[in-house]
Order: C-alpha cells, then sequence, then structure tokens
C-alpha cells in the first residue's frame, strides 16, 4: 500500500472503531472523517484530487450537494404527510381488522406491509411508518413486541431489495455517475427483477417459519411504559360522566359574544370542551371564538351547574351519544407542573393559562380524584395533572414554557383525515410515476415534498422536524471516503484483490464476490456506508 492509502485507512478505520466502542456516534464520526480529508487535501496530501490542488478540500463537503441527500429529504418529509393523516394508523386498524389473534398472519402482514412502503419510500421512513401500528397491535392484543417488530426490519430491508429508494441503492446509482468512465445512473425499477424475488421468498419464509424463530421474550420495564391514547385519557379522566351537548337557540343572547365575554368558565365552572358547528364540523374553540346560532358547545362540568345554562338560550342534552371526542378531531394532551414551576400555589385563571396558551382545561386530576368543574379556581400542586384541550401549534407553545411538562397522547385513537391521506398517497404515486417517465428521482421527489408543503399537508416546521439529520450527515460525510478510495487507489486495489479472487467463476463469480463483500461490511457498518466503502 502506498502512504496516501495507508492515511486513509486510518482516517477511515479510526472513527468507526470508536463508533464501535460506543464513545463516537456514527454520524459525528463520518463528518469527522470528511473533516480530516479536507484537511489532508489542504496540507497537500493527495486524497480528494491531484496533491498540488488545494481547492479540491471543497469535495470533503461535496456529499451535501449530491442527489441522494435532496431524495431523502423528501422522502422525509412526504412520509410525515403520510404519518399526520392517519395513513399508519388506518394501517394498523386494517392489520387489526384482518389478523383477529393469530400471530403468523400478523407476522406475514407487518412483513409484508413494510416491504410494500419500501418500494415507494427510503426504508428507514417505512419501518418508522409501522413501527406506531405494531405497538398499537402489541398493546391490543398481548403479542410481545418483538414478534411483531422484527419483522418490519425484515421488511423494510427486503423491500429495499426491490426499488430504488432504498438509501445503499440510491447512492450506488449516484456513484455510477461520478464513476471513470461515468456510467448511466439506475433507473427506478432496475432493482425490481432480481430484489421482488428475494423479497416474496423472504416474506413467505417469515410467514410460514416467523412465529416458531422469532424471539418471545418479555419487553422490558421501560419498553412497557407506553403513551396513553386519547380515548385512554378521556376514561382516565372520566370525561363522559360530566359530559353535555348545549344547542344555542336563535334567541339565546349568547349569540355574537365571544367565549371570554360568555362568561361560562369563570361564573358556571364550566369547561367548553368543543363547538360543533355546520356540516356536523367539531371544533376546539379558541378563547375569542365568536358563538353563533345553532351552534352545539361540547360542555364538561356537574349536572348542577350545567342545567341553569337552559335560561341562557341553550338547549341541554346529556353528551353519552358523542362518543369519545378524541375519534372526533379533539386532540387533547396531558400536563403536569415542572418540579420548580412558577404556577404551584396558584389557580389557572390567576395565571391566565387560557390567555397565554389558547388551551383548555377540561380536567384536573389530584391523586385518585377527578376535577371536571371549577377547574380553573383550583390552586395548583406539585403532582397535579391537567386534560387539556386545543391545537398542535398551542401545545408546542406550552412546551415551550418551563413551568409545565406536556406529555402528548399515543395518536392510535385519531381520526383518519381521508383527504389528506389521499392526497399524500398521490403526491408519492405521482412522483414515482415522473420517475419511471424518465424525470430525475430527485427532481421529482423534491417537487411532490415541496407540494406538501405549499398544500399545507405538512407545515414547514414539521417538515424540518421530520427530516432524520443523522441519516443525513452520515451519508454526507461518508461520500468524501468514497471520492478519497478512488483518488487514491485505495478502491481499486480492493477491487482488484477480490477479482483475483472470484475471476474463476466469471461475470458471476464478480456479483457473488460483490454481493458476499458488502454483506460482510453490512455486519460491521450501515449498508449506506458499505455501499460507498465497496
Amino acid at each position: 500500500m502506498q502512504p496516501d492509502q495507508i492515511l486513509l485507512t486510518v482516517i477511515i478505520l479510526a472513527p468507526i472503531a470508536l463508533v464501535f466502542a460506543n464513545r463516537l456516534r456514527m454520524d459525528i464520526a463520518a463528518l469527522s472523517i470528511a473533516a480530516a480529508l479536507g484537511l489532508c487535501q489542504l496540507a497537500g496530501w493527495g486524497l480528494l484530487g491531484p496533491t498540488a490542488t488545494p481547492s479540491d478540500a471543497v469535495k470533503a463537503i461535496s456529499g451535501f450537494s449530491q442527489p441522494v441527500i435532496i431524495t431523502l429529504i423528501s422522502l422525509f418529509i412526504l412520509t410525515q404527510a403520510l404519518e399526520k393523516s392517519g395513513f399508519t394508523r388506518w394501517i394498523a386498524n386494517q392489520l387489526i381488522r384482518l389478523s383477529g389473534s393469530n400471530v403468523s398472519l400478523f407476522i406475514f402482514l407487518f412483513t409484508f406491509t413494510t416491504a410494500l412502503l419500501s418500494l415507494v419510500m427510503n426504508n428507514l421512513a417505512a419501518g418508522a411508518l409501522v413501527l406506531p401500528a405494531a405497538m398499537e397491535v402489541s398493546r391490543r392484543t398481548g403479542i410481545k413486541p418483538a414478534k411483531l417488530l422484527i419483522p418490519i426490519a425484515y421488511g423494510s430491508l427486503l423491500g429495499g431489495a426491490a426499488t430504488y429508494f432504498t438509501t445503499a441503492n440510491i447512492i450506488a446509482s449516484d456513484l455510477l455517475q461520478s464513476a471513470v468512465p461515468p456510467q448511466r445512473a439506475l433507473n427506478i425499477l432496475d432493482f425490481t427483477p432480481t430484489g421482488g424475488l428475494i423479497a416474496i421468498a423472504g416474506i413467505i419464509f417469515l410467514g410460514l417459519f416467523g412465529d416458531r424463530l422469532l424471539p418471545d421474550r418479555e419487553p422490558s420495564e421501560e419498553q412497557t411504559l407506553a403513551r396513553l391514547s386519547g380515548k385512554e385519557l378521556e376514561d382516565s379522566y372520566q370525561l363522559k360522566e360530566r359530559l353535555w351537548e348545549a344547542g344555542v337557540k336563535p334567541s339565546s343572547p349568547l349569540i355574537g359574544q365571544t367565549l371570554r365575554q360568555a362568561n361560562i368558565g369563570s361564573d358556571w365552572g364550566i369547561s367548553v370542551a368543543a363547538i360543533r358547528r355546520e356540516a356536523r364540523e367539531i371544533m376546539m374553540p379558541a378563547p375569542d371564538e365568536v358563538i353563533q346560532a345553532r351552534d352545539a358547545l361540547i360542555l364538561v362540568g356537574r349536572e348542577e351547574k350545567i342545567s341553569p345554562l337552559a335560561r341562557l338560550g341553550l338547549e341541554i342534552t346529556p353528551g353519552s351519544h358523542l362518543g369519545y371526542l378524541t375519534q372526533q378531531g379533539i386532540h387533547f394532551t396531558e400536563v403536569i407542573l415542572s418540579p420548580h414551576s412558577k404556577a404551584q400555589g396558584h389557580s389557572l385563571k390567576q395565571i391566565d393559562f387560557n390567555g397565554q396558551f389558547g388551551l383548555t382545561v377540561v380536567a384536573l386530576k389530584r391523586s385518585a380524584r377527578n376535577y371536571r368543574t371549577y377547574v380553573g379556581d383550583i390552586p395548583l400542586q406539585n403532582g397535579d395533572s391537567l386534560l387539556c384541550i386545543g391545537t398542535e401549534e398551542k401545545i408546542k407553545l406550552l412546551n415551550r414554557s418551563r413551568d409545565f411538562l406536556v406529555f402528548e397522547p399515543h395518536p392510535g385513537d385519531e381520526p383518519i383525515q381521508y383527504r389528506k391521506a389521499i392526497l399524500s398517497v398521490s403526491l408519492i404515486l405521482a412522483a414515482i410515476t415522473a420517475s419511471i417517465a424518465g424525470v430525475p428521482v430527485y427532481l421529482s421527489m423534491l417537487a411532490a415534498a415541496l407540494t406538501a408543503m405549499v398544500s399545507g399537508l405538512v407545515a414547514v416546521e414539521e417538515a424540518y422536524d421530520s427530516i432524520e439529520w443523522q441519516a443525513v450527515f452520515l451519508i454526507a460525510g461518508m461520500y468524501a471516503a468514497s471520492i478519497a478510495m478512488v483518488q487514491t487507489g485505495l478502491a481499486g486495489l480492493v477491487g482488484s484483490a477480490m477479482i483475483k479472487m472470484v475471476q474463476p467463476m466469471g461475470f458471476l463469480g464478480l456479483a457473488a464476490g460483490a454481493y458476499l463483500l458488502t454483506a460482510i461490511l453490512t455486519q460491521f457498518m450501515g449498508g449506506q456506508i458499505s455501499a460507498l466503502v465497496t
């Protein structure tokens, strides 16, 4: 080996060794490799370009400009659109309906579903989409989580083998274009004939033998601590017992007043949880929401406090017919006081909780007792938990407060937004169709992701939050390593050694050798890095 090849080997292996020793994160290791390569090029070592070209140090960050990065970011955003619309909850509901309590059928369906999703999105995103559904099924049926989560991992890999959208496959396509001489990029369906057969065989195998081969271990205590769903929160705070519907008559003096001006909460100790308006639409009201004729106010409070409201032109009926508010689009969240909260000893009215955060507190739990009337007048104590109603934006505002800790519920019971789900799926299918027709994948996916943001399927802040930046930095950082391996001849050295071993077996042996080498490397590093190294 030449000195530059030895230096490159040290630069790559030293951070990876720290990763194996749990001293360094893989994304930090990748960025460290890129930085070291750039500094060496600047110092005169020809790792990223000729020795006399310090300007080639910029190639250390060239991975961030590669199409794979844009494709991945776009896929994460589109995945967020699917998850936000309730598409994953729909999948969970369908799987439970089809499988009942048959473990083998669950294993088969989760493997198949994840593989199917991996055909149209990054396998990491596909696994993340199905994971909540698996935990929901485990929670409802008592099936051990390992029986369902391992098939999801396998399914994402099996489906990824048959499509372009797996990170390693996208990287391989990009590397072909940067080869010497440049090669034609892979098509979106080039992986399907071989990878499709592998996926089918793997799915069938897991369906037939998974129940016997997969571990049946009990989850740890930490793993059993699951978030309560909206329905479970309503049951925990016994909300149904204090739920009422109050129709606003055309003669009511409340018409034209805001909820704050109506003083229903301060005068009667009652919470307005929601408003049902035209077309039976139910909404979470802000304090400045104006009461209209024929509105139906969803109220929480004791009967003796609710009944006198009839004199205000309200037609009162028990809310038992309403069912769970969560399933009608009302977003609940649970809040507790932080250890050194300034709100301790003060009531919600005194701190103007509703005015500050735009959230309605419908119940307070203290020890084993629930309070659902005059909640705003009760001085808060450490250990109190509040059941709040409000939009996601308002809850994020509360989350930034130092006085309260927010526990988001599990979204399993929330309604599916069919229009948004259909639009999200349509965007992904349109992007795939455009890619098959010849549009570069990174452009079609970027256009679909931008459409999702512009149309409101995903808010810009949600889009940023949805991106797995660790994966982005990992791939961008390791891209410089692949450039250096080609530049120094290390890639050719490894390739020549492999060719000598498999040359007697012809082209099939060469393909098998590359496959086995990558498979061995994948045991020690991510598939994305294996693709970059080999």
